[in-house]
């Protein structure tokens, strides 16, 4: 299959690796990897700001971007989310409604991609450390992302899964929330640093780089021993 990575603003600015560790793996299961140059941010911080006119003009240029592509892979459920679930919403009644809801249709979570859409649950990787897993509040509550990131860890060799009893709660960073609502969001990440560390886990797993940037950085201030790694970071692993 050809698969075009949809490489959100965070992950090109401050978590490379993982958009690199995603299309490591895809290459390894036989797929064609393509990185379409174009693209641009997919207009979430806008949209949850209330400012629709202006995501939707970004919506518009990624619609231009990913027009020819067969399958969009995103490391991150937040911003794939943005296109699977909103962009029907956000385009509705315009020119462009039924192009929105073919691209969102064809934009997937990395995770769900290989869970639900490729079938593969081993991909071939060896991590052998004690693990927990987040649930990033986009891939959990709005794509239903919660058993595919748990089966691809369970098929990797050495790895021991550990679930907290957090797992679902938000980590506190959501976008524009942790810059306007600062004590809120660091007493979250409190409650979520706490329960990862009561699991005596080595690493926190997440499909959201945002999540991890969140979580490992109050570890780090609060030197909770927490380490972060994307699921693509532990997949692309042999």
């Amino acid at each position: 299959m050809n698969v075009s990575l949809f490489i959100p603003c965070h992950v090109d600015q401050f978590f490379p690796q993982v958009g690199m560790n995603v299309a490591a793996v895809l290459a390894r299961l036989g797929h064609v990897v393509r990185f379409p140059s174009g693209q641009t941010c997919c207009g979430q911080p806008a949209w949850s700001s209330g400012f629709r006119d202006q995501a939707r003009a970004v919506g518009e240029h990624f619609l231009k971007v990913f027009r020819g592509s067969e399958a969009i892979v995103a490391p991150s459920g937040s911003c794939a989310a943005m296109v699977r679930a909103f962009y029907p919403e956000l385009f509705d009644g315009t020119p462009r409604a039924g192009e929105a809801k073919s691209i969102a249709s064809r934009t997937f979570e990395f995770s769900q991609f290989l869970v639900d859409q490729l079938h593969v649950t081993d991909v071939g990787a060896s991590f052998h450390h004690r693990v927990t897993f987040h649930d990033g509040c986009h891939g959990l509550r709005e794509l239903g992302i919660r058993d595919q990131p748990r089966a691809l860890l369970k098929s990797v060799k050495g790895l021991e899964l550990v679930e907290m009893d957090e797992a679902q709660t938000c980590c506190g960073f959501g976008g524009a929330f942790s810059i306007n609502f600062g004590a809120a969001s660091t007493a979250m990440a409190e409650v979520k640093v706490e329960s990862a560390r009561a699991t005596r886990a080595e690493f926190v797993v997440a499909a959201d780089p945002t999540c991890l940037m969140q979580i490992g950085g109050l570890s780090s201030r609060r030197m909770a021993g927490i380490r972060c790694l994307h699921l693509a970071e532990v997949l692309a692993r042999t």
